[in-house]
């Protein structure tokens, strides 16, 4: 039997639905991205970026968009990950957070993209999403998001590719 070298593979990079992420500056006005069903597939990870872009407005606040990650692992529930007052349903909309200036983090930080200039495009990522959840990809996840950056988010992509592993000759 002859082996064979694992190789990393992706597939397609995907938008998600955006059309409530442009987000006013707040410590509690979020958005959340529709849930993606990996049960079927079954990927080891999900690459997450973001492309924002420019304002001209100054940075203020924290001067930071905040990226959480969500999970499902039962896959006929709807208890999504969560803390408090920020559960994701899982379908593409806006969230309430707790206020992130002085609560926990309410979902496991996906990551942050720095606003430290205005009238500058900004491309983040790509962040892990397993990682998020000890190295493995749910069943189902998701992406949310909290503007605490002093402008108003121009989100121009939010993107996900899925990646796996597979045995070349």
């Amino acid at each position: 039997m002859a082996s064979g070298d694992v190789k990393e593979k992706f597939g397609t990079a995907t938008a998600f639905t955006k059309t409530n992420a442009n987000l006013a500056t707040s410590a509690t006005a979020g958005w959340m991205s529709n849930a993606i069903d990996n049960s079927a597939n079954l990927y080891s990870d999900a690459l997450v970026t973001i492309e924002l872009a420019a304002v001209n407005t100054a940075p203020a606040n924290s001067k930071v968009i905040y990226l959480y990650a969500f999970a499902l692992i039962d896959t006929s529930g709807s208890a999504y990950t969560s803390t408090g007052s920020a559960t994701p349903s899982g379908s593409e909309g806006t969230l309430t957070f707790p206020d992130v200036t002085v609560n926990p983090l309410p979902m496991p930080r996906l990551g942050s993209v720095a606003y430290p200039i205005q009238n500058t495009a900004i491309n983040a990522g790509p962040f892990s999403v397993a990682a998020c959840f000890n190295g493995v990809l749910p069943p189902k996840w998701g992406v949310a998001m909290i503007n605490h950056s002093g402008m108003t988010l121009n989100v121009t992509n939010i993107k996900y590719i899925e990646e796996y592993n597979t045995v070349a000759p």
